[in-house]
């Protein structure tokens, strides 16, 4: 039993690192890039702020489950936040390569918080793709001892990621263009 979790671990750790590598680099890509003449898709952006408030959510809910016992509850939870987390992905960068990129207008410190936000949620969404895939592996494979090892630390990154996602949202979106 030992030899198959062995190759289903390293099965997993090659998809981790391909995934981890190509989502930024894609992302990164495909908000560079403008569909020509398509229509904006301004209705989107507090659409996808929503998911990340509801993954946030769904987040706690999880932890609070697998604390009281309920371990099913708990991996459809945690599936769920992966589904929502890739929903978002793709509505976001649908609205960026529709849309021109909005400047955020605040001034004076707000301006100072705003982008400290910002430059974190970007940083630690890109850190959280690995372990997110990593924790959700480990529970998978049901080696719990290692999946409450990596969930110590993916938890609170994720979560940071899911609700600095509605906060830049909340202080960008007086100044969208609709």
């Amino acid at each position: 039993m030992k030899e198959v979790i062995s190759a289903n671990e390293k099965q997993f750790k090659r998809w981790i690192t391909a995934v981890s590598i190509a989502v930024p680099l894609l992302v990164a890509l495909l908000f560079m890039y403008k569909i020509p003449n398509a229509e904006p898709l301004t209705f989107l952006p507090p659409i996808y702020a929503s998911i990340n408030g509801l993954t946030a959510v769904l987040l706690f809910a999880a932890v609070m489950a697998v604390k009281n016992g309920k371990r099913k509850i708990h991996q459809r939870l945690m599936t769920t936040c992966i589904l929502l987390s890739a929903l978002f992905l793709v509505m976001y960068v649908a609205y960026h390569m529709t849309s021109e990129s909005t400047s955020y207008g605040g001034e004076g410190v707000l301006r100072y918080i705003y982008y400290f936000i910002l430059l974190t949620h970007i940083l630690l969404s890109i850190a959280v793709i690995p372990l997110v895939l990593i924790t959700y592996s480990k529970g998978y494979l049901e080696n719990y001892k290692a999946h409450r090892k990596w969930a110590k630390y993916t938890f609170p990154i994720w979560l940071y990621v899911a609700v600095t996602g509605v906060v830049v949202y909340l202080m960008i979106s007086p100044y969208y263009q609709y």
